[in-house]
């Protein structure tokens, strides 16, 4: 695994969503609680910004069809969701965000 360098830290708005890239990947970062989280930026449903969607608590709900994931997990919530998103380890060092992408 590598470590790629994606935002400041807080460039990640509280309670919201925010695109980053991390190794050519389209990601989302997500603040809640003061934790940051990442997944996959594209539902695996109908294939919309999930940046573009409604954050509530740990739940992003997908902007086109209302499939919701969990962000900590990646898991799929609710019809018409049925395969989960990939999520990534992400730390903070001097600052900034870190998302841990495979090799």
């Amino acid at each position: 695994m590598q470590w790629i360098k994606t935002l400041a830290q807080d460039e990640v708005a509280d309670e919201d969503v925010t695109p980053a890239e991390a190794a050519m990947r389209a990601i989302a970062l997500y603040k809640v609680e003061g934790e940051i989280f990442a997944t996959d930026r594209v539902c695996t449903h109908g294939a919309a910004s999930l940046c573009n969607g409604f954050l509530m608590g740990y739940e992003i709900e997908c902007p086109l069809h209302q499939g919701r994931f969990d962000v900590r997990t990646g898991k799929g919530l609710c019809a018409p969701i049925t395969q989960d998103i990939a999520t990534y380890p992400v730390k903070i060092e001097d600052g900034h965000v870190f998302v841990g992408v495979q090799d």
